[in-house]
């Protein structure tokens, strides 16, 4: 089985792990999704572009970033295997991307014609439920479980959650993507880690 096949395949089950998805919406689906390889380094969407997709991970790791003024980048969130990149924002208010997305490691992707699907989501009762399911576990509650976690837990608390949520991801990322995702420095986190 080729690379595509594999992706595809972990998409379907991916979405089926939320609620199943039907023969004829998961064939409607392909027709709107192309599989892409990024290699490392980079960018799948830029900052200041108005974004007309999304993607799912297949393999690779993705992250979210801002820069601010002073070309400071902060690292919002990373995406690996099984997970959706893709500034939702802007895609639903079709507006400029305030994020960058970049590979960090080489990735393949599936990119999902976002007004395609939400038409199809329209259509399709099976895919409006994996929606709801989706958006209630990743954005409403883990949403809430990370400004709890910014307003009231100190630096090392919150690299101990990170590692804690993110086991598979904290060897694979360079420790200033980790810094930058706490909000804390490179030296700030080396002192946690020897502390620890």
């Amino acid at each position: 089985m080729h690379d595509e096949d594999k992706a595809y395949l972990a998409l379907r089950e991916s979405l089926a792990s939320y609620s199943s998805i039907g023969d004829d919406t998961w064939d409607a689906l392909m027709g709107i999704s192309t599989f892409r390889s990024l290699p490392k380094g980079c960018l799948l969407y830029r900052a200041g572009d108005t974004p007309t997709t999304y993607a799912y991970v297949y393999r690779g790791l993705v992250r979210g970033y801002v820069c601010d003024e002073k070309g400071n980048e902060y690292n919002k969130n990373f995406f690996d295997e099984g997970t959706f990149p893709g500034s939702m924002t802007a895609l639903l208010t079709s507006t400029s991307s305030a994020f960058a997305f970049e590979a960090i490691e080489e990735t393949l992707i599936i990119e999902i014609d976002f007004l395609a699907y939400r038409q199809l989501m329209i259509e399709k009762d099976d895919l409006k439920l994996f929606q709801i399911y989706y958006l209630e576990k990743n954005w409403l509650l883990a949403k809430d479980a990370r400004e709890v976690e910014i307003v009231q837990e100190d630096a090392t608390e919150r690299y101990l959650r990170f590692v804690e949520d993110h086991a598979n991801l904290v060897d694979r990322l360079a420790q200033y993507h980790i810094a930058s995702h706490l909000g804390i420095t490179p030296t700030q986190l080396s002192r946690i880690r020897k502390n620890l």
